[in-house]
This record gives structure tokens, sequence and C-alpha cells, in this order.
């Protein structure tokens, strides 16, 4: 699809992952018209002014940029009366954070202007999430500079920051020169920009083709966006596809592992979900539930209590050690170890043994001895 999508429509999973029940016009980026403000202030409310509003379409020459200008507040009214013409023309609002920002900020400068009422956009498509889904595991800010400079290969090069438009505009105001306002019109245009390149790869990426290129953060982040949206077994393929690039970070791939394990028990392969079980246990969350779903596995599918009965000694060892560690908080490792117990108290009289005697806390030297040869497992993330 590369950067633009004039000329076809979105694919329909894509959009069913990114806008569960659509407006039919939110799959014709036809329809779509991307938003960009440039404000007064971050925190919004009625002191708040959107002094440039950015808007931008795709057309058969590529992506066409309009910017609408504020150069005082007598004119709010004629931005927003043209702002709302252009959104009766395309009817599919874009943007990246503005369900949570832009948007509800002009609807309350429409509100505040008592005459006119807020444009109702068909569809309001917001990339903000689905790029934090897909790339804040692997590049830590999802801003937009950011994005664009590790995910499209792009470099704004010399951009005015964000927190000094306010202060620009201010000066301009109190009579200050125009040139300076030339960074902020550049810093908006290349936001536009951004969002519809953006966009573009985020709609390839959510699409049932199988694209060249993702990586396995992208899909780990695509598996996650899957599963939220019912689609599980995309989902169940894309963890798969995730853990088979051997590149998560081990906390990730864990998450991976017990999110894939859920899915297959769900889909009835309990041989699969065994297997990733047996991979994950350890001083964990996701360790002490694979400990908890392999006793279950063995008790009510195996038929083997005996079994199950050693899993669940093994993980209240486990659990002893991560507090000799200090790696798990304390009510949840009573939480944990009581739900253990009784699991354990209930498998033995099952199997036609005594019941289990009640857990005895070690002597301090008991615990320095361990301590010795636990060690080397203190790099644990806590849990809790």
């Amino acid at each position: 699809m590369g950067h633009g999508l004039a000329d076809e429509r979105m694919d329909a999973s894509a959009l069913r992952l990114l806008l569960p029940d659509a407006a039919e016009e939110a799959g014709d980026p036809r329809q779509w018209l991307f938003l960009d403000t440039e404000t007064t202030g971050i925190m919004g409310g009625s002191g708040t002014y959107a002094f440039m509003v950015g808007i931008a379409w795709w057309d058969a020459g590529g992506l066409e940029v309009e910017q609408f200008f504020m150069r005082d507040h007598s004119e709010e009214h004629a931005l927003l009366l043209t702002l709302a013409e252009r959104m009766a023309e395309r009817k599919v609002l874009v943007t990246f954070n503005g369900k949570s920002f832009d948007w509800p900020l002009l609807e309350t400068r429409y509100r505040m202007t008592r005459t006119l009422r807020p444009p109702a956009p068909r569809a309001h498509l917001d990339f903000l999430h689905p790029a934090r889904n897909l790339w804040r595991l692997r590049i830590g800010s999802v801003r937009l500079k950011e994005l664009e400079r590790h995910v499209l290969g792009w470099n704004r090069g010399a951009d005015v920051a964000s927190e000094f438009i306010p202060e620009i505009y201010f000066d301009f105001l109190r009579g200050g020169a125009p040139e300076p306002l030339v960074p902020i019109f550049l810093h908006n245009q290349m936001d536009l920009r951004g969002l519809a390149a953006l966009s573009s790869r985020i709609v390839s990426l959510l699409a049932e083709a199988d694209l060249p290129g993702k990586d396995g953060f992208e899909l780990f982040g695509l598996s996650r966006i899957c599963e939220r949206r019912g689609e599980a077994t995309r989902a169940r393929k894309h963890y798969e596809q995730s853990l088979a690039a051997d590149e998560l970070p081990a906390e990730t791939d864990r998450v991976a592992r017990q999110s894939l394990a859920r899915l297959a028990k769900r889909e009835g392969d309990h041989s699969k979900a065994r297997d990733l079980w047996e991979g994950m246990l350890g001083n964990s969350r996701e360790g002490f539930e694979a400990y908890e779903q392999l006793a279950i596995y063995y008790e009510r599918y195996i038929r083997e209590p005996q079994r199950a009965a050693s899993i669940s000694r093994d993980a209240l060892s486990e659990l002893q050690r991560a507090k000799r560690l200090g790696t798990i908080a304390r009510a949840r490792y009573q939480q944990i170890r009581t739900r253990f117990e009784h699991r354990l108290a209930r498998l033995e009289r099952k199997a036609g043994r005594l019941p289990l005697e009640p857990i005895v806390e070690e002597s301090p030297a008991q615990a320095a001895e361990s301590d010795g040869r636990d060690k080397k497992r203190s790099s644990h993330a806590r849990i809790g």
C-alpha cells in the first residue's frame, strides 16, 4: 500500500481491528480527513484555543494539505465554519491522539460560539492506540516524530518543539513579527504527512496479508490487538510468529506464551497449551500461572493427580524462593500460597494419602543456606 491509500479500500480485516462496527465510509480512504491542531495550551478546557487547524486528504496526486490560521480570536468563528464545511465533504475523521485531545477541544470551541454545532463525523479513526500496541515495546516513545524516525525511516530535521508553540503564538498576538510562525506551519504540515504515512503503515500491518518486514515486536503488538478485538485465530497465529522470531525480551516472551497458552486452551488444544506452560515455569507472574494450569491439566485431562500434586509442590517451593529473594509482594505471596496449599491438599486426598500438613516457615539459618543456593536467581523481575 505504500504511503498512500487514495485508490484502495481498506482491507475489511484491518477495519475490524481499528474500529469494529464502523460506518461503511470508514473503509474508504477517499472519505478520510486527517486533522491536527496547534493550540494555546495542552490542558484543554474552555480557555484553550486551537489557533491553527491543519487538515489533509488523499487526492489523485497524493496528499493535499490545507491549514486554517487565526490571526486573532475574532477569526475563530470563520475558522470553525470553514472546518465544518470541509468535514461535510469527507466524513471520516483521522487523527493521532485526536479522540483524547484535538477533537474534544474543537467540540468545546464550537459550543463556545453558541451559534455553530460541532460537526458529527461518521467515524473517527485514531491511530495513536494501534501505534502504542505495535511499537511502544520496541522504541519506547510513541510520539509521532519518533515513529516517523524509527518506523517510517524519516528524519524531520529542524523542527519547532511543541512546548514552544503557544508562546510563539502569544508573541505574535502581542504585536510580534509573523516570521517565527513559519516553523509552526511547517510543524503542522509534517504532523499531517506523518499521520497519513503512519496510517498507511498500520493499515498494511493490520490487513490479513502476510507482508514482509514484520519483526517480532510488531507481531506481538498485532497479536494483542487481534486478541482484544476477539480475533482469536489471528491472535494465535501472530503470537506464534512473534515467538518464532526469537527477539522478544524475556518478560514479553513470557507474556506472549501466556496469552498463546490461554488461547490454545480455550480452543481445546491442550497439548499445545501444556508445552507452553512447561516453558514458562519459574519465579514470575506468568510462571506461577503456568504451575497452576499444569496442575489443572494433569488433574482434569490426564487424570494423574499424583503428577498434579508434584507440580503444586514445585510451585510452593518456587514461591518460597521468591519470598526469600524479595521478588514477590507479601499479599501476592500469601494469595498464591493459599491457592496452591488448598489444591495440594485436595490432590493428596484424591490420591488416597493423608492431607498435607501446613507449610512450615524456614528458620533464619535455613533461609541463609537457601539464599546461597539461589543467589544466581535474584535477577527475576518483581511480581505484584
